[in-house]
């Protein structure tokens, strides 16, 4: 296929007036398909059924009475040590939770803007606070930062990671500078892993604000897609250890798509003083999180094994996902030089960088004719990307056959805008 950008004004008319019968086709259709966010479709969830099993009415709490009641607050030991296997740390170390990692990091950010960490200054009394935020990112952190009024600064990133350059330059000379987001696995939505040389650059920062914060949101440590061809992230608590900055991460992560979104089970790793710290506010707050869940899964996943066998099923249904709208876009735009995506080896999503001052336009076209994807800009702070190109695609939830509808709509849609772009100029 011929490359938009060598071909005459002619001839991109005439292609575009055969590209809006097309659209109008599928717009016929009716579609009513959502992309929008990295949801599990049902036949992951049903993977998880079985563990509805592991305790019911007979399972035998003799000796472990105090499940069933009031207490435990940094969770039952055998969850700690679930957690502490997932992220390569010791079970000293962790906070189990209920079933929302986003609700941790929205208390951990509460936490420092009402009372401060380990004795610092709340956030609440200071004239600026400021937060680095690495793009594309998570729409849901930029949020929670844009709730407390935060000023947030976007952050470059490549193949290895946010631009530590730009993170050391911030972080050791503006002590405004409070926190970064981190999604250092299979990052939403780039896909990228950090590398060593990125996680240690992050261990050995000097902040000039004694209670700066990484917050290490690693949401897709065991999402692989490939089981021959997987990426791992440097642990960050062991290496902010090793660089005397054990205080100055807290890692977060949670079973909301390993077993059942909304009924999972969340924790949080940090240094041992920042783990008193928390618990102090946490014994306000609250008198312990759902123990039976937490059992429920430490039972089921029993060893490092059974959590890796069940990731490989989950995997079994995503990956077919992912390598079709991978296909769909090497087949029908690779040639026409409009557009470049990621191929990730694991997590929930693929990026799709379309040409400037389109991805708003392809997004809506996409709606209008009933496919709904997540708004452009949603992966910036404040909804603005400066570029307008960026746009997250979430393949897990619909099933293959929609999917497949709604990825040759998506196509079509970046054809027609592109095209549109190219006779402006």
């Amino acid at each position: 296929m011929k490359a938009y950008q060598d071909m005459n004004q002619e001839e991109l008319k005439t292609l575009h007036q055969e590209l809006l019968k097309q659209y109008q086709a599928m717009k016929d259709l009716h579609l009513q398909l959502n992309m929008a966010r990295g949801k599990p479709d049902f036949s992951q969830i049903q993977l998880s059924m079985p563990m509805l099993d592991t305790i019911n009415s007979h399972y035998d709490f003799s000796n472990q009475k105090d499940y069933c009641n009031y207490g435990i607050l940094d969770g039952i030991n055998e969850a700690k040590q679930f957690f502490a296997n997932m992220l390569m740390t010791t079970s000293e170390h962790i906070i189990v939770y209920g079933n929302s990692s986003l609700t941790i990091m929205f208390d951990q950010i509460s936490r420092g803007y009402t009372h401060g960490y380990l004795g610092n200054t709340p956030w609440c009394r200071l004239d600026k606070i400021k937060f680095l935020c690495p793009v594309p990112g998570y729409d849901r952190h930029f949020a929670i930062t844009e709730h407390f009024g935060f000023e947030m600064i976007p952050i470059p990133m490549d193949e290895n990671g946010p631009d530590m350059d730009l993170v050391e330059k911030y972080v050791q000379e503006d002590e405004t500078v409070k926190g970064i987001w981190c999604v250092p696995q299979y990052s939403n939505p780039s896909g990228i892993t950090y590398s060593d040389k990125v996680v240690d650059r992050f261990a050995h920062l000097k902040p000039a604000a004694k209670d700066f914060r990484i917050f290490w949101d690693n949401a897709y440590v065991v999402h692989h897609l490939y089981a021959d061809k997987q990426s791992h992230v440097k642990d960050i608590l062991k290496a902010c250890e090793d660089a005397g900055n054990p205080d100055m991460v807290f890692e977060f992560c949670s079973t909301s798509k390993v077993t059942f979104p909304g009924a999972g089970v969340a924790a949080m790793a940090t240094s041992l003083n920042n783990k008193k710290d928390s618990l102090k506010h946490m014994s306000i707050q609250s008198i312990g999180h759902d123990k039976l869940n937490q059992l429920r899964h430490a039972q089921y996943f029993h060893n490092v094994e059974s959590l890796t066998q069940h990731m490989e099923k989950q995997a079994d249904v995503l990956k077919p996902k992912f390598e079709m709208v991978i296909d769909i876009f090497n087949r029908e735009l690779a040639d026409l030089k409009i557009g470049k995506w990621t191929k990730p080896l694991g997590g929930y999503f693929i990026t799709f960088e379309a040409l400037e001052d389109c991805a708003k336009n392809i997004v809506q076209k996409c709606k209008e004719a009933g496919v709904i994807l997540t708004n452009a800009g949603a992966t910036f702070p404040y909804g603005h990307d400066p570029h307008d190109s960026i746009i997250r695609i979430a393949p897990s939830y619909p099933p293959l056959d929609e999917l497949k509808q709604a990825t040759e709509l998506f196509v079509l849609c970046v054809k027609l805008v592109s095209i549109e772009k190219l006779l402006e100029n």
